[in-house]
């Protein structure tokens, strides 16, 4: 990438980065943040992909009806109430005097227009507002949402669902969203007209994205920012060495290694969180495994052998040596945040190979078997070590796992394509904010609208009713309980092994203000350069 191999360059030629740094400081303005992440953002059209750092930087400048705060509650965007007329139907009051980056009106139109092409059949992210069945307007400021069915976090998905001028996508051919995955693009996938308190000045992929504060937004400002300046920088020496020298203001991610040297440097400092985001282990439970020496049977569909790989694991080891004591270990696949989380639940049994040992022993596999093991390395903190170490201890209890670890796209390609034995993935819940994204995703059994993330195709009867009701179920108390029952049975069955919430970590230069949310997306209309 251009900017990495520039200041790569500059580092071994040895010129002076704290001159360097103040001639860019200079440059950039004392109100510009310039900030790096580790990927690009996918495009500019907020429909074309689930990726959640994309979705999440978009929201500077597209706005839903509706988002999350700093405390992860939904508040009023471009609506300002709603209520449920209907069981299945809810009227949302819009903001009036509203207007996009080109300066036409917002108006119930954009609305009928956006939610319907993010629903549309060839949406990528269709599957972010699954009960939308219609959308209607009223009048101009008034819009109904109309659902296929009793929706009780409704409102947790229209967070996500970003809104663009309806005018604006008729002018240049965009009333429907692009698809990156397929490399269907159009013009919103470089260009954009939102709401939201910055717009875009200028976009160069792979290089840098460059936002320009919005005069007229709706809503008060909190920032002082005038200017916001996004490069992705791969490699985690070179993003840290521009922050230091001084030629980057924010980071992240911040690797856990790094942290303490972070820490111990002259203007700059991290900004710590827990995250929202499980990592677990999903199983293969169907018949056969594909790189195993058993090829009649396969042991992951005893619920022994898979207490036997979870009581194998020794968490705390993990977080001691490879997470260096930032990551919360778990035994359910929820974070404490997420409705329907049990802390009665949440306890993890030690680390007990002799255990594991038994129970292979009693299931028939006492001399233990080979498996697969898929993790990928370059997605989550410290992925790739986690999974050589639980190699390793599964080496202990006769368990030989065969382990590829590879570049996340690689990964979850052959992950969804159900070809993996054992997998490495994580899960936040978002958008949903909700222990029904993990049950109807990840544990219920696969079917046309649910199981999406379930390669494995775990199937428990129990679960499917209990996720069923949960989706329908309005009455707070009732639906949380469900959920947590509904955790303890995948808890008890070992469907999926959890691991750990692993940890948020960014970096700041001295005298920049930001908040910093379990979710993982930096809300820069909060943030301040003093």
């Amino acid at each position: 990438m251009e900017i990495e191999m520039t200041f790569t360059s500059r580092l071994k030629a040895g010129l002076a980065a704290g001159a360097l740094a103040a001639v860019l400081a200079s440059a950039a303005g004392a109100n510009t943040l310039r900030m790096a992440d580790s990927t690009d953002i996918a495009a500019m059209d907020p429909h074309s992909m689930t990726e959640s750092n994309t979705i999440g930087f978009l929201n500077h400048v597209y706005e839903g009806l509706v988002r999350y705060n700093q405390d992860l509650e939904v508040e009023p965007a471009l609506a300002t109430s709603w209520e449920f007329i209907e069981p299945t139907r809810i009227r949302f009051t819009l903001r009036e005097g509203v207007t996009f980056h080109n300066g036409n009106a917002f108006t119930a139109d954009d609305v009928v227009a956006s939610l319907e092409r993010a629903a549309h059949d060839s949406s990528p992210v269709k599957s972010n507002i699954p009960g939308m069945k219609a959308v209607e307007k009223i009048d101009d400021y008034t819009v109904d949402v109309v659902l296929a069915g009793p929706d009780p976090i409704v409102l947790n998905y229209l967070t996500n669902m970003l809104i663009l001028d309806r005018e604006w996508m008729e002018e240049h051919d965009a009333l429907l969203p692009a698809d990156m995955r397929s490399g269907r693009e159009n013009y919103a996938v470089a260009n954009s007209n939102g709401t939201g308190p910055f717009k875009l000045d200028s976009r160069q992929p792979d290089a840098r994205t460059v936002l320009t504060v919005h005069e007229g937004w709706w809503d008060e400002p909190q920032h002082n920012l005038t200017r916001i300046e996004f490069s992705p920088i791969g490699s985690d020496a070179t993003r840290i060495a521009a922050l230091l020298s001084g030629e980057l203001d924010f980071i992240t991610p911040a690797p856990l290694q790094d942290i303490e040297r972070i820490d111990r440097s002259e203007g700059a400092s991290v900004i710590l969180a827990p995250a929202l985001r499980t990592i677990m282990l999903g199983m293969n439970q169907t018949d056969k495994l594909h790189n195993s020496n058993l090829t009649d049977r396969n042991p992951l569909q005893d619920r022994r052998v898979r207490e036997a790989l979870w009581r194998a694991i020794d968490m705390e080891l993990i977080r001691k040596k490879i997470m260096r004591d930032r990551s919360r270990n778990a035994a359910l696949l929820v974070a404490p945040p997420v409705p329907g989380y049990d802390e009665a639940l949440d306890v993890l049994v030690p680390a007990d190979p002799s255990a594991a040992k038994a129970l292979l022993a009693e299931a028939g596999y006492a001399d233990g078997f080979e498996v697969g093991l898929d993790c990928p390395n370059d997605r989550y903190v410290n992925d790739e070590e986690i999974c050589q170490a639980i190699t390793a201890m599964w080496s202990r209890i006769g368990v030989t796992a065969k382990l590829t670890a590879q570049t996340k796209s690689k990964h979850f390609e052959k992950l969804l394509a159900g070809s993996s034995d054992i997998y490495m993935m994580g899960w936040a819940t978002l958008p949903m904010l909700d222990s029904y994204s993990v049950l109807s995703s990840l544990l219920h059994t696969p079917s046309d609208r649910m199981g999406a993330w379930n390669p494995g195709r775990y199937s428990n009867p129990e679960i499917d009713a209990l996720t069923s009701k949960v989706a329908i179920e309005l009455d707070p108390e009732r639906r949380t309980a469900m959920m947590s029952e509904a955790l303890k049975i995948a808890r008890d069955d070992v469907a999926i092994i959890p691991l750990h919430q692993q940890p948020l970590a960014w970096a700041v230069r001295d005298g920049v203000d930001l908040p910093i949310t379990a979710d993982n997306k930096p809300r820069l209309w909060y943030a301040k350069i003093n």
